[in-house]
């Protein structure tokens, strides 16, 4: 059974940086594309980061763009996220989600293009 699971979130002043971590189960890593979202009260759920398992390949939101950085230990079968310079506005729940279909999506920062998904971890940045 696949599964993954998000760690690392929790309280930070602006300025501020974390680092959160999905841990996954179920599945051999290989070619495939992972992603992480979030979804701020009342918003719609966005997708800020993806990485091509295969060559290390990532693509980044305009929000977060130089910023936030994504990165695997494939030996670990766990994908990271680094986020530095945090602002207010990076307060939300954030979500790992798989694509095990193989290579990368079309779209690979929509929500359509992933199946599995953790439960999610909330992430709060304060002024």
């Amino acid at each position: 059974e696949v599964s993954l699971m998000e760690s690392g979130g929790g309280l930070v002043q602006a300025g501020g940086s974390l680092r959160l971590s999905c841990r996954t189960s179920g599945f051999t890593f290989g070619d495939y594309a992972m992603a992480w979202f979030r979804q701020a009260p009342g918003k719609e759920r966005e997708g800020i980061s993806c990485i091509s398992i295969s060559d290390g390949a990532t693509q980044y939101a305009d929000s977060v763009k130089g910023r936030f950085t994504m990165s695997s230990d494939n030996a670990k079968k766990t994908v990271f996220l680094q986020m530095n310079s945090l602002k207010p506005e990076d307060t939300a729940v954030y979500y790992c989600a798989a694509d095990l279909r193989g290579g990368i999506g079309v779209d690979p920062l929509m929500r359509y293009e992933y199946d599995y998904w953790g439960r999610g971890t909330q992430v709060t940045v304060s002024s």
